[in-house]
Order: C-alpha cells, then structure tokens, then sequence
C-alpha cells in the first residue's frame, strides 16, 4: 500500500471529522476503522463476509442497504456481546473483543465506522467554561469558533418540546430554576438539549402521509428508537440524527481525498529517531480482522481517534516512551438514574395527556445543567432498553431497601420480579433523568494492559475507576436535584437507582491534553503523533456529553497539524 500524508486510526466522533477537515485541505488521508461499515456498497454483507477493502467514494454509500442493516430489534443491535453495534469485530459468530474491567457496570462502546456515534443520543451540548479557562492549557475563547463550526455542519438544534420536556420543564420550574436557552452555560438552570438531530419533518401531523413515508423524507420523525441507529432520511448523508457516518464521513468522502478501511484493527505504531525530532511516528502496523492478516502501513502523521479506551491500550502496546499519565486520569460522569411514575389525571393537567410516551421525541431532549457539579437530562427510550438501566445498582435488590423518612426517593436499587413489572406497567408515565457528575481527574483512574491476557490484537486493556469523595458528593447533590424536579412536576412515586462506578458511556481524559500532548494534541515524546477523541480532554468538561467538545478539537487540531507540517 502506497504512502499517504496521514493515518487516522478510527472514524467515530473525532476521527472521521479530523480526516474530513484534512482531505479538504488537500492531504491524503487513510482511516483505519477496526469494526465494519454499514450502508457501503462494497460491503453488502459486512457481517456474513469480507467484503472489499477501501472506499473512497460517496457513491458507494447505499441508503436501501442501510436500511435493511439497521433495525429496532433492541438485541440485534445494542447487545453488548453479539449485537451489530457492539465492540467486536464484524464476524458476529466471533466473541467481542475483550476488556478487563475491575468493578461492575458496563462499558457501552462500538466499533464501526460512525464508531460509538452510531448509538449516540446526538446531545452536543458545549463544555462549561469554567470547566476550561484557567485549567486547561487552551482557553474557551479559543474553542468557540470551531464549536460554532461543527454546530453548523453537523448541524446542532435545540430539541423540539414532546411531553417528556414539557413535564421536565415544568418540574424544573416549580424547583425554582430559571430557563437558560443559551450554548455557552455560566450559570444555573435549565434549557432544551442542543441535539445533532435535524429538525422535525413538517409532515408528522399530515394524516395523508404514512410513516414508511415519512421514513423517506428528510427530517426528524420524533421516533425516539434512534440509539438502535436512525432510519430516516432519503439518503445516507440526510439521515435525521447526525452520527459521523451519514455527517462527516460522507463529506470526507466528497473531498476525493479520503480512503476509509473497515475491518482494520491497529495494533502497533511504528516509530524512528531521527536528530531533528527525536521519536516520531512514521506509519502503523494493521490487523485484518477476518484473515488475521497484518500489514504496515507508512504516513507522515499518524492520529489515534479510537477512544479513551483503546488509544492509550495502543500506546502501551507499542512499546512508546513511558508517560505516568498514559491510560490515566479516565472520568466518566460518574452517572446515576433516577425515575418518576406520575398520575394520569395529573399528566392530563401539565401535558394535556394520560401518557408522556417516553419514546416520542429525541432520546434526551431537556437538561438541567449547574456548572462545577454536573447535569441532569431527560431520557426516552424504548422499554427494553429502559428495564436493563432500572436492572443495574451498586444498592443490590430494591426489596431490600426500606426508604429513610429523609430520602426524596420511594424506591433504592434494583428492579426484578414483580416490582420491575409493576413498574414497566407505568411506562408510558414514567420520566425518566439521567445524572452526570462533574467528576475529578485522579491518576489511579484509567487504562492499563493486562500482562497475563491478550487477545488477536495484543494484551487487552485494563479498565478501572473509583470515584472520589468530592465526586460522590456531586453525585448525591445531583441525584437530589433530579429527584426533587421528579416530585416539585408531581411524581407518585421515584426511584433512585444508584449505578455503579462502572457504568462508562461518558469515557474521557486518558490521554490528556498538557500531560500526554502539547496544546494543539500532538504527543510531546512521539512527534507527528497526534491524538482526537475524547482521551484528550483534560477533564470531564464539567458534566456536559463530551462529543462536541472532541469535534472541535479535532478541527482545531487539523488546523494545527496541517500548519506545522504541511503549510
């Protein structure tokens, strides 16, 4: 395989968008994407079969295919072991790949191109100021301008009001907060989610369109399945919610200099000295992940994108120079789950309807953010997927819980049996938030290689977190916050579920800017070694989802690499 001007290994939420930036400044770009592409022609099989190894081309994507790949049946798609968007390879007959995590929850991330943006709920929120001015090495200031750029590419819109955020709203309210409905948050309050989701299609109330459609129009449907993947739109690059393979990867596709390489695992970078600039990469060494086959592969920049997992297990495995803060400093949002069941009659009153319908609407459409602690989000999802979060808890059985007469919560644990059926019976009048922490960065939280188990690509990562007291702290405030909005909008009955540490959907920091690379991301031992996922954030962004903050580093760090080594 020929040179290129640079390898990005990973085409999820930074990866695609930093090769997309670079290919329209004219480099060559190779993406090395270790799980398979869904909706490419060149694969019309991508888990029975091999397929074709490269595309480059926007006219390979195929909407029809796409359509038949991606479905709601919950277990074919987000099961973590054997679902299409797990973490494993594209041989779903195979086992996933493997992590050696130290506490229980989960960790929910996928391989593919669109990477773990195949399931996001598309929330892009900005990082809260003052979680970045005078802490990171780079000020806000100097990220809005390419905030404002991904917002408009993408594009990012606030969500539109189903009755989820319209209850939401309304508790919000009565627990005394003001509505903010800004993008740069500096204070208290409460705002509609600013979501990368298109807005919703004008033919949703027509009664002489059907919602196959529907389906086929551009625009949201307010289906609120979209964590299985998104259906809707006339095209792959018009799809409604904006993951980065109907986004970024189709416009890195038109710019004729990009080539994206599914089922291609990295498993080493490739190094040489040199007296100008010491170490620097000069290429990667690939696993095919059907043959087993591997290849090197040469570029004169290397950029890992494969997340806050995998980029510091590949540094590690590479034999690269020692750095205490490799792998380290992983935050989470340390997040937790608190539920309302509410009374017909009293939802009849706010929202002008016996039923919320959780699954109407974007997934998580209204927040409630207090910078320095964290944020609270509405969430809407299907039942199946609703049961399994009520299903886990560091608390062990809900029945073996009586409620404190100062608990905000009726109910504390896990939900089985009668009680978990009881409560699915109320599903339709059930609002249901999502707690993220502003959690501390500690350097015994992170990523480690196991030096006894590996797998096809190498030792596997060790994965541990352990929240800090002031983090817990945090949490608690949160939790009570949620619960009181629950109980001020007229819940009959709550339950905290108090999730494990584990629970790791928000992965951050491992590779932290002004530790493990300089302010424009690139390494300081290994040059022309750059990083753009969300490893590089210096800390937890405050609370805030950490996708739009990891886009706009990575157009920043085009911007950089390519005037340092290429101007």
């Amino acid at each position: 395989m020929g040179n290129q001007d640079v390898i990005v290994i990973g085409a999820g939420g930074g990866g695609a968008v930093i090769a997309k930036e670079l290919g329209e400044k004219g480099l060559t770009v190779l993406v090395l994407e270790a799980g398979p592409w869904y909706g490419n022609k060149k694969w019309p099989h991508p888990n029975r079969e091999r397929g074709d190894k490269f595309s480059s081309s926007p006219a390979d994507l195929d909407i029809n295919l796409y359509k038949q790949l991606i479905n709601r049946y919950e277990m074919n798609m987000n099961d973590l072991v054997s679902g299409r968007f797990r973490w494993g390879p594209a041989d779903r007959s195979r086992a996933q790949w493997f992590r050696n995590v130290k506490q229980k929850g989960m960790i929910w991330q996928s391989a593919g191109v669109g990477g773990t943006t195949q399931t996001y709920t598309a929330n892009c929120p900005r990082a809260y100021p003052m979680a970045i001015d005078h802490v990171w090495p780079i000020s806000y200031r100097e990220l809005i301008p390419y905030y404002e750029k991904v917002e408009a590419e993408l594009p990012v819109n606030f969500a539109p009001v189903t009755a989820k955020e319209e209850l939401f709203y309304y508790g919000a309210k009565k627990a005394g907060w003001p509505m903010i409905p800004v993008l740069d948050v500096t204070v208290p309050g409460y705002r509609p989610q600013p979501n990368a989701i298109l807005p919703p299609n004008e033919n949703i109330t027509n009664p002489n369109i059907s919602d196959e459609q529907l389906a086929w129009m551009e625009g949201c449907t307010l289906a609120g399945h979209c964590i299985n993947g998104c259906q809707h739109g006339p095209s792959m690059d018009k799809i409604a919610k904006r993951s980065t393979n109907v986004s970024y990867v189709p416009k890195a596709l038109q710019t004729g200099n990009v080539r994206i390489r599914p089922n291609a695992f990295v498993v080493k970078i490739l190094t040489e000295k040199n007296d100008s600039d010491g170490m620097r990469a000069i290429g990667v060494n690939i696993r095919d992940t059907w043959t087993g086959e591997q290849e090197e592969v040469r570029a004169e920049i290397v950029v890992m994108a494969s997340g806050s997992i995998e980029s510091p297990r590949l540094w590690l495995n590479s034999g690269l120079p020692d750095n205490p803060w490799v792998g380290r400093g992983l935050v989470n949002h340390y997040m937790d789950w608190v539920s309302g069941v509410f009374d017909e009659k009293d939802l009849l009153s706010i929202v002008g309807s016996p039923e919320l319908n959780p699954f109407v609407g974007h997934t998580c459409g209204a927040r409630l953010d207090v910078p320095g602690v964290g944020a609270l989000q509405s969430v809407g999802m299907s039942p199946g997927l609703t049961a399994s979060f009520y299903g886990i808890s560091e608390s062990g059985y809900s029945f073996l819980h009586s409620a404190k007469t100062d608990d905000l919560w009726d109910i504390e644990g896990r939900l089985v049996g009668y009680g978990l059926n009881e409560w699915m019976n109320s599903y339709r009048q059930t609002l249901n938030i999502l707690v993220s922490t502003a959690d501390d960065v500690v350097q015994r939280n992170g990523v480690t290689v196991d030096p006894y188990v590996s797998d096809e690509n190498g030792p596997v990562p060790v994965v541990s977190y352990r929240p800090t007291q002031p983090s817990r702290k945090k949490r608690k405030e949160m939790v009570k916050l949620a619960a009181d909005l629950l109980r001020k909008a007229g819940a009959k009955k709550i339950i905290w579920s108090n999730w494990p540490p584990g629970m790791m959907i928000h992965i951050e920091s491992t590779m932290r800017i002004g530790y493990v690379v300089d302010e424009n991301c690139e390494s300081f031992q290994v040059k022309r070694l750059y990083v753009a996922d969300n490893s590089v954030h210096f800390n937890s962004l405050g609370g805030p989802n950490p996708t739009l903050t990891t886009q706009a580093l990575a157009i920043r760090t085009a911007d950089r690499l390519f005037q340092r080594y290429f101007n």
